[in-house]
């Protein structure tokens, strides 16, 4: 062995110095271009001769324009692609590669060595592969056989061989330091090792340890809609930005990072997350939680509730009058029930129904909403409806303008020439001028004439307005969204399935929020939803490819509106029913409501059960909190079992806090987490523990996932892992309800090495099973 990692050594040797030399070589390039781009840039307009004199003159001067322009694309081009492969060369350095395979293509007997890395890198020469990129065809056989028959898909076709070995590498910085023959080895050795570290602040890419089942994930490519469902720490998050990173390599020239959208949990999660593709030589896609969107298309008109605010009323107001009422409005607005209902509601308005708004100009009435109404429902009914809001749209211009040309002579405009400012004025002049054809030099012979002037503040003044009506201000969305909630009995015609029994409540509910332009998180996508139907979608179309993470937390109505938001795109979409703690989760049993989003034969459903994220005994203890947790398999990852401690007031568990933080710091570990059940507990313990040096309070505000000992709500620790974890109050009275036991098996699945519990009186139903099996130390 000791001759081989001798021979392997020299060969990790000759491949650092071609990564040294392609290093000095593309720092002298990136320099060089960086450079040109600067003098073209400098130069442009000294390069090109502009001259519009005659046809030819203008001809020559847009040639001219054009080879310039083109020059620097070219030059900006080489530049940025230097810089990237630079970036990529120099992560090289650090982990050349970590994977080697030993293949034999059938019809062939010549043994080839293949060995992978996070990029590719040829020889001197260019003839000879030296590392194949991870995501390259061949490298497949390396994460999804071992030795034995094996084979890979090219575009020109299937390839047959034999995998003779596989061999995983740890070289850091140009040092081999061991290298295991995975068929003679038990277990994955870099997996347990990697798994075995504490956790950082930024997620990691893991090219290193993609396992069978990821891999499947990651190279997943037919069809709209890729659906993965695993347990808690089953690397969901992880393969499917590696399924980012390898689209990105696959579709390169026809796909870019821009065109890929990634709908996160939180804010705090994007940071958390936005490492990975940098780490892989790739560009950052396009981040948002659905808050952000529904913010952007709302917040001017309402003040939106966010998904955080509506989880944190549901865990803490069970004892006010309106809880049911609210948790039933809840469930029913995320349903596809409700969903067409709305589709239903929709099309009735062809036929009655459309609300309008009163046009004003300084305070007087230009065009009521009866008149609109009237003409809505009288004109152009053949028409498709929204080609018909496109006719009022029309003829109201026309009627602004037939208003307009009377407005200038009135009163009202004389007393605004008399108040212009000398600014305003000369502004004025200057505009008319031009009008005029005055150039700079003759502009000052210019006298303003006062009907101009007096037309051009009316058009000024009109400007808003008939922005206003461009984009359909006249439509009264808001009413008609209330109008669906004013008659119980008649939005019931439009329910198919199974009516609310509250439905009174409900309606009485969303309308006085209405009322007080609030909108219910529950709300705002069908809010939108209906003004989309009547105004016409905002469909973007550029987009090609969303991810979309915790989807648990989505509604079946939300994914609706999403598939006919970004009508071009696929969709990956990563969850864990398990952590389906919003109020809406009945409505999605299971994944299977998702396979009605492009239909089966467009769909594909990967379960992956394997967590690899906590020790054997954490998983063993976790899998008891749950239905079917019998499913999870646990990685042989030893550790120590969870402890429960029970307490008698809260004085005594802010001690053993404390106390345990320091012990946890003692034993090396950087990110240790007091999980609470709400903001509000959160917000009690974080200043009961304020002794505790350095500890941090994590809000639904914050923007970035901070390392130390911070203090977090269950909803927000989604997504991200700890070494250790305390759930700061286990008892019966926090987690006596049984719809928080996922809310409860979510906060425990975060620790990777430690988890301890404490309850302050009779601790959770939820315990009991793991207590009487001996899966945790009471």
């Amino acid at each position: 062995m000791n001759s081989e990692l001798h021979q392997e050594q020299k060969r990790v040797d000759c491949v650092m110095e071609t990564i040294t030399k392609d290093i000095n070589r593309l720092e002298e390039e990136t320099s060089r271009r960086k450079n040109e781009v600067v003098q073209i840039r400098r130069h442009f307009w000294d390069e090109v001769k502009v001259n519009t004199d005659t046809f030819d003159d203008y001809l020559e001067t847009i040639i001219g324009l054009r080879q310039e322009a083109q020059a620097l694309s070219v030059s900006q081009s080489s530049h940025r692609y230097a810089s990237k492969r630079l970036s990529t060369l120099r992560r090289m350095q650090e982990i050349p590669y970590f994977g080697r395979i030993d293949f034999i293509e059938e019809g062939t007997s010549m043994q080839e060595k293949i060995y992978i890395g996070i990029s590719s890198l040829s020889d001197s020469d260019g003839e000879n592969f030296l590392i194949y990129d991870w995501r390259a065809p061949i490298s497949s056989v390396y994460y999804d056989y071992q030795p034995g028959p094996a084979k890979y898909e090219t575009p020109g076709g299937i390839i047959q061989g034999s995998l003779e070995k596989k061999w995983q590498y740890l070289i850091r910085k140009g040092v081999l330091q061991s290298m295991f023959d995975t068929s003679l080895t038990i277990g994955d050795e870099i997996l347990q090792q990697v798994l075995g570290k504490g956790t950082d602040k930024k997620m990691h890419n893991i090219v290193a340890t993609i396992q069978q089942e990821q891999n499947r994930i990651i190279r997943h490519d037919h069809g709209r809609l890729l659906i993965v469902h695993g347990a808690a720490g089953s690397g969901k998050t992880s393969a499917a930005m590696q399924r980012i990173a390898f689209l990105l390599y696959k579709y390169r020239g026809r796909l870019n990072a821009d065109q890929i959208i990634l709908f996160s949990p939180n804010t705090m999660f994007n940071s958390y997350v936005s490492n990975v593709l940098p780490e892989l030589g790739e560009e950052n896609m396009q981040q948002v939680t659905f808050q952000e969107y529904l913010d952007h298309r709302l917040s001017k008109k309402f003040q939106v509730e966010n998904p955080f605010e509506q989880l944190e009323y549901v865990l803490t107001a069970d004892n006010t009058p309106s809880y049911r009422s609210r948790v039933a409005s809840i469930r029913f607005k995320a349903s596809t029930h409700f969903f067409e209902a709305i589709q239903a509601y929709g099309k009735s308005l062809e036929t009655s129904g459309m609300q309008f708004k009163d046009i004003h100009f300084r305070g007087k009435p230009i065009v009521t909403a009866q008149q609109m109404e009237e003409r809505f429902y009288s004109h152009d009914t053949s028409l498709r409806f929204h080609n018909r809001l496109e006719k009022l749209k029309d003829w109201l211009l026309k009627k602004m303008s037939e208003v307009k040309r009377t407005e200038w002579m009135k009163p009202w405009v004389q007393e605004e020439i008399e108040l212009l400012s000398n600014d305003a004025y000369h502004k004025a002049h200057r505009y008319l001028a031009e009008k005029r054809g005055f150039n700079e030099e003759t502009m000052a012979d210019y006298e303003v004439e006062h009907d101009a002037l007096a037309r051009l503040i009316v058009q000024q003044k009109w400007k808003p307005l008939r922005k206003q009506i461009r984009v359909f201000r006249f439509v009264d969305i808001k009413g008609m969204y209330k109008q669906l909630f004013a008659d119980p009995k008649q939005m019931k015609q439009w329910i198919e399935g199974e009516v609310p029994t509250s439905l009174s409540t409900i309606c009485q509910l969303t309308q006085e929020m209405l009322d007080k332009d609030i909108l219910f998180y529950e709300d705002a996508t069908p809010f939108l939803f209906l003004k989309e139907l009547i105004q016409g979608f905002q469909t973007n179309s550029a987009i090609k490819h969303l991810v979309v993470d915790e989807a648990q937390d989505y509604s079946p109505f939300q994914f609706e509106f999403l598939k006919r938001l970004f009508p071009a795109a696929r969709m990956t979409v990563l969850g864990d029913f398990n952590q389906a703690i919003f109020a809406h989760a009945s409505e999605m049993v299971d994944f299977n409501t998702l396979t009605n989003l492009y239909g089966p034969e467009d769909t594909e459903v990967i379960n992956i059960a394997r967590s690899y994220r906590s020790t054997k005994p954490i998983i063993e203890f976790t899998r008891r909190l749950v239905p079917n947790g019998e499913r999870i398999i646990p990685f042989e990852r030893e550790g120590d079992r969870p402890s429960l401690k029970q307490l008698v007031n809260h004085e005594e568990l802010h001690s053993y806090i404390a106390s345990k933080v320091a012990d946890l710091r003692g034993n090396g570990y950087h990110s240790i987490a007091i999980i609470c059940k709400s903001a509000e507990e959160s917000l009690r313990a974080y200043e009961a523990l304020s002794s505790i040096d350095e500890i941090k309070l994590l809000k639904s505000s914050s923007i970035e996932y901070e390392q130390g000992v911070v203090v977090i709500p269950t909803y927000l620790s989604k997504g991200i892992e700890f070494d250790a974890v305390i759930i700061y109050d286990a008892s019966a009275h926090v987690y006596g309800d049984e719809s928080l036991r996922r809310v409860f098996y979510t906060a425990c699945t975060r620790a990777m090495h430690d988890l301890q519990l404490y309850s302050v009186g009779e601790p959770s139903p939820f315990l009991q099973n793991a207590l009487e099996e001996g899966f945790i130390q009471a």
